[in-house]
C-alpha cells in the first residue's frame, strides 16, 4: 500500500519523477526541443542541456517541485499521505519536521493544478446538493469572526459561508462528480447537466425547487423522490448514491478543520483524484499523482 522503495531517499524519488515526466520521450521544458544531451548533475538529479536554446534543466524544472526547500522524497510522501490517507497538513508537518508554511503551500498548490472534471453524461443521472461549512479561514477578515450559529442545519449560501456542493452520479458510465458552486439555482443545475449524449436525459432528483424547471424541458425526463414526505426510493428513482458520495466528500473535508471557501475547489478536486487512485497499488498510485500535478 505504501511505496517505501520509492520514498526511502531523494534519489529514488528523483528517478520516479524522471520516469513519469519523460515517459513519452525527453524534451526541453523551455523550448520543447528534443535535441538534448546529458550535462552533469544537480545534487541527485540528472542535468540536461538543450542544443537548440542552450539552456540547462533537470526533471524538476518548470514543475511544482522546482525550487522547493523540502526534499522531493518528503514532498511525494506528503502528497501520497494527503491523498491516500487524508492526512492533515499539520500532521504531515509533525511527521516530516519541515516548514509548515512551505508544505501547506506545495500541497495546496498541487490541488490548484488539478484539472476541472470533464462532465460527460450518458445517463440516467442522479443529482443532489449538499452545503458545507467553508468561510474565510487563513485570511484577514474585514468583519467580526463568524458566529458558531453557522453550524445550524439547513440550506445556506456562498455569502453565508455555507456554499453548495453538487454531486452527480452517472449510472450509465459509473462516473461520479463533486462540483462546488456559488449558488444552488436553476442556471447552475442546467450548466451541470448541459453536456450530455442523450437527447432526453433521465434525471433523478429530490424535491428541491431548483430542479422544478426540468419538468417542462423536453431535453430532460425528471423523476423525483420527495424526502419531506418520507419518500426516498420510488422504483429506479432515488439519489441515495449521491448522498453516499457526498458523505465521503464531507469526511474528506473534516480533518482539515474548515477549509476556506476559496480553497474548496482544489480540495474537492483532490478528493476526485483520491477516488481515482483508491484501488491502485502504492507505486502506481504515486505515479498517477505525479503525472496529474506535472
Amino acid at each position: 500500500m505504501f511505496p517505501f522503495e520509492v520514498l526511502n531517499s531523494e534519489a529514488s524519488a528523483a528517478n520516479l519523477l524522471e520516469q513519469v515526466r519523460w515517459r513519452d520521450g525527453l524534451y526541453c521544458p523551455h523550448c520543447r526541443s528534443e535535441s538534448v544531451i546529458k550535462h552533469g548533475s544537480y545534487r541527485v538529479y540528472q542535468r540536461y542541456l538543450c542544443k537548440d536554446c542552450d539552456r540547462t534543466f533537470n526533471p524538476k524544472t518548470g514543475t511544482i517541485f522546482a525550487h522547493a526547500k523540502i526534499g522531493l522524497d518528503k514532498l511525494l510522501f506528503a502528497f501520497y499521505a494527503f491523498l491516500r490517507f487524508n492526512t492533515s497538513i499539520h500532521q504531515l508537518d509533525a511527521e516530516l519536521t519541515v516548514s509548515y508554511r512551505s508544505l501547506r503551500r506545495r500541497v495546496e498548490r498541487s490541488g490548484e493544478l488539478l484539472d476541472a472534471p470533464a462532465i460527460d453524461l450518458v445517463g440516467p443521472v442522479e443529482i443532489d446538493e449538499v452545503y458545507v461549512t467553508a468561510g474565510l479561514k487563513g485570511r484577514e477578515r474585514d468583519r467580526e469572526s463568524r458566529s458558531r450559529g453557522l453550524s445550524t442545519r439547513g440550506r445556506g449560501s456562498y455569502a453565508e459561508d455555507k456554499p453548495p456542493v453538487f454531486t452527480l452520479v452517472d449510472r450509465g458510465s459509473g462516473q461520479r462528480y463533486v462540483v462546488p458552486a456559488k449558488s444552488a439555482d436553476e442556471s447552475t443545475v442546467r450548466l451541470l447537466l448541459g453536456d450530455c449524449e442523450e437527447e432526453s436525459l433521465t434525471v433523478y432528483t429530490d424535491g428541491f425547487r431548483a430542479y422544478d424547471p426540468l419538468e417542462d424541458d423536453e431535453n430532460y425526463q425528471r423523476e423525483t423522490v420527495i424526502h419531506g414526505e418520507g419518500e426516498y426510493v420510488d422504483g429506479d428513482a432515488h439519489v441515495n448514491t449521491c448522498e453516499s458520495h457526498a458523505s465521503l466528500a464531507r469526511r474528506w473535508l473534516s480533518p482539515h478543520r474548515g477549509v476556506s471557501k476559496d480553497k474548496l475547489t482544489p480540495y474537492l478536486r483532490a478528493f476526485q483524484l483520491r477516488r481515482r487512485i483508491l484501488r491502485k497499488p502504492g507505486r502506481d498510485a504515486l505515479k498517477e499523482i505525479v503525472r496529474t500535478v506535472l
